[in-house]
């Protein structure tokens, strides 16, 4: 499976240890940066892994940031992505088997390698359920369409 991946300085040490475990695991992995624990900013890396997966360059995508939370938002930006912040089994799960998320994004405060490991293992074995999944996944794109404030067609 291709793999893009990135992180900022806070998730920098947990992205490389996840980089390496990808790569012994068989998986091809583009990894989009940061390469050093400098400060950065995390909007510009979780871009670049979303268009890379919005774009099918990528499988999936793995984010790494100090919470997760900053580079699911940032993320989320991108038609087509669907990132989810994850800090257990069953979430990650879920968010796969419900919500088709190509993007799993890791908070390195909260989630030591060896359960990053395993959560990203699930990530990538899990199978989206489709059904009535697949149907508030349609809605959910269309709802990309729209900008939102002014209902104006989206151009991306």
């Amino acid at each position: 499976m291709k793999i893009a991946i990135a992180a900022d300085h806070a998730g920098f040490v947990l992205k490389e240890q996840l980089r390496q475990k990808l790569v012994r695991d068989g998986h091809e992995v583009a990894d989009l940066g940061t390469d050093s624990a400098a400060s950065c900013d995390y909007p510009d890396f979780a871009q670049a892994v979303a268009r890379e997966v919005s774009q099918g360059r990528a499988d999936r995508g793995l984010l790494v940031c100090a919470t997760g939370v900053g580079m699911s938002i940032a993320a989320n930006k991108v038609t087509g992505v669907r990132a989810a912040p994850a800090e257990s089994d069953e979430q990650v799960r879920l968010t796969r088997e419900h919500n088709d998320a190509n993007v799993l994004t890791l908070g390195a405060r909260f989630v030591e390698m060896e359960r990053a490991a395993h959560m990203v293992d699930i990530f990538l074995v899990t199978e989206f359920q489709g059904g009535r999944h697949a149907r508030r996944l349609a809605k959910i794109a269309k709802m990309e369409m729209y900008t939102g404030r002014n209902g104006q067609e989206n151009v991306q």
